[in-house]
């Protein structure tokens, strides 16, 4: 048996629970008729939702305005309690005890309904409990254990359940089909309220082996979420989402690829959930317009497409980015750079080198040049255009510019081309362009050799000699009758360095060439590498085995640097290693 210790700042002495064995449930909030009433400030009428269901103790925060804290940690789902956790919400606590170990330190009668408060004595208050030392949970090693439990949810049976208490929940709300827009806590109590009256009323209809409070978990997610696909929106492990119709949702963890098992009711389902994604942005998406680029509120980037261009059904793709924002330390400790590699960057960006980051899709672009941006000075200027914001930078003089498609009536269009443009305008010291797809690159290159020095851009590219060739052909779309000498003594004269970033067979991103633009000879533009990554083979595992080299080239800007006595480098970051 459980007891739950309550201590509030009105009460001289613990309110005390002794939950009995089974389920059951126990509201908490300042509300007269929750089963724990709780005061200060705060607190919500219906603060959080304590469920015991099969054999352990649950807590989730109904939406309150200042927050359910698990052992000092803010809550944002139905989280397991263990013994010895401390829930704090406001000035309370709620202390989780086992009743049988804790008989020896409150002598009190046990009670399974009302709580039992301690009659104060005439002597010094007990001394505080030690600190308790929770044992850390098992790791869970991919998006498989995580989730094995959650593909219960989506047997044909149990989805028809949950769509029969789905479209309950809305009649008794006097909705129709499609968002609840909560925005008070006054809207979520209701909301809450009339779910558990309904699952009271259906519990017997819910299989045993489906923990109920992962199943109210999928109700909350089909009213106010994403429907199915918001836990792996959760979870930290996921880094990109595929939907391939309704019944094929695949999910990438850890560079790998698992099929998630989870469905949608229908293809109107799947359809109505990307327009809960969409509507937000003004965005919009029907047989007339059937693509569309929209992003998450956390930034996590979208792209839908739909019949008739979509023949086996809507197809989603989400590339989910991370709330902690990388540095070179993590990039390290993955193995995608190497010390040496990081300081030679720094030391770029702070000398205002204009840098092209090559890559494959998913290979990990962005991600570097939010990092390569923690190097640019505080003092400077920054501007970012991006086609759809995913650019997280920290920095005091920042500006973010996003790209903006045609309307229904085909007007209204702003490209990239048209901010870059606007850009030279609004007095950058960099320019950083999320992407160069199309004839913008005409500008980026036009402002890298106009004073711009020091900006970043990234580009679709296998090598950085492939690099180049496109960003040629990109010139060329501008619609500009540039010669080709013309055009590559411009990229020769704009571009400092490339890196190239891949994404390897075993879902390792490396940086695995940073090389320097030299200049240019009759019709070709020079490089030659500065750092490259040396594969040697494949584990049992199938884990790419190799080492990152610098190759003994010196850059002529580190020269320069170095002659003028301005470089801050080691010069032992070029020295080969074996």
């Amino acid at each position: 048996m459980r007891r739950l210790i309550v201590d509030t700042p009105v009460q001289e002495a613990a309110l005390v629970f002794d939950l009995p064995e089974g389920d059951l449930e126990m509201t908490v909030g300042r509300h007269s008729e929750s089963s724990i009433v709780l005061s200060g400030a705060g607190i919500s009428r219906h603060h959080a939702r304590l469920v015991q269901a099969n054999g352990m103790l649950f807590i989730e925060d109904t939406g309150s305005s200042g927050g359910t804290f698990v052992n000092g940690e803010a809550i944002q789902e139905m989280t397991a309690l263990e013994d010895n956790d401390v829930v704090t919400i406001g000035d309370n606590t709620l202390r989780i005890q086992n009743a049988d170990a804790a008989a020896d330190d409150m002598p009190i009668e046990p009670t399974l309904a009302e709580p039992v408060a301690e009659a104060p004595a005439p002597q010094p208050p007990p001394p505080e409990p030690a600190p308790v030392v929770t044992a850390p949970a098992p790791e869970v090693n991919n998006f498989l254990d995580e989730f094995k439990n959650a593909t219960l949810l989506y047997e044909d049976s149990i989805m028809e359940l949950t769509k029969q208490i789905h479209t309950d929940i809305l009649e008794r709300l006097n909705l129709a089909q499609g968002t609840l827009d909560v925005k008070n806590d006054e809207t979520m109590d209701r909301v809450n309220h009339v779910m558990d009256q309904i699952l009271r009323e259906r519990r017997h209809e819910i299989p045993s082996r489906i923990p109920l409070n992962t199943f109210r978990q999928a109700l909350m997610d089909e009213l106010i979420g994403y429907g199915p696909i918001s836990p792996v929106l959760r979870s930290p492990r996921v880094s990109e989402i595929m939907i391939n119709g309704p019944d094929h949702i695949f999910v990438e963890s850890k560079g790998k690829i698992f099929e998630s098992g989870i469905r949608f009711f229908s293809e109107q389902h799947l359809l109505s959930i990307i327009q809960r994604i969409v509507e937000p942005l003004g965005r919009h998406i029907d047989e007339a317009s059937p693509m569309v680029d929209a992003r998450l509120p956390d930034g996590s980037r979208v792209n839908a497409i739909i019949p008739p261009l979509a023949l086996q059904g809507a197809s989603v793709t989400i590339r989910k980015f991370s709330d902690k924002k990388l540095t070179t330390d993590d990039l390290i400790n993955f193995g995608s750079m190497t010390r040496d590699m990081a300081l030679f960057l720094e030391e770029a960006v702070r000398s205002r080198q204009n840098i092209l980051v090559s890559g494959g899709t998913g290979s990990g672009k962005t991600t570097l040049l939010n990092v390569l941006s923690l190097f640019i000075p505080k003092g400077e200027r920054v501007i970012t255009v991006e086609d759809s914001a995913e650019l997280k930078l920290d920095h005091p003089n920042l500006v973010s510019l996003e790209a903006r498609p045609a309307n229904i009536e085909g007007k209204g269009r702003i490209t990239i081309r048209d901010l870059v443009i606007n850009t030279l305008r609004m007095r950058p010291d960099r320019i950083i362009v999320g992407e160069c797809r199309g004839a913008e690159a005409l500008d980026m290159l036009q402002a890298m050799n106009t004073g711009h020095d020091g900006s970043l851009t990234t580009a679709h590219a296998n090598n950085p000699r492939d690099a180049l060739t496109r960003l040629e052909n990109m010139v060329m779309m501008a619609g500009f009758d540039l010669p080709s000498k013309a055009i590559r003594e411009q990229i020769a004269s704009a571009l400092d360095l490339i890196v190239q970033q891949t994404r390897l067979p075993d879902g390792s991103r490396k940086i695995v060439q940073i090389s320097e633009v030299t200049g240019r000879e009759n019709d070709v533009i020079l490089l030659q590498d500065i750092f490259t990554f040396n594969q040697t083979g494949m584990d049992n595992d199938g884990k790419v085995q190799g080492y990152h080299s610098a190759t003994g080239n010196i850059p002529f800007f580190v020269e320069e640097l170095r002659q003028s006595g301005r470089l801050k480098l080691d010069m032992s970051v070029f020295v080969p290693k074996a």
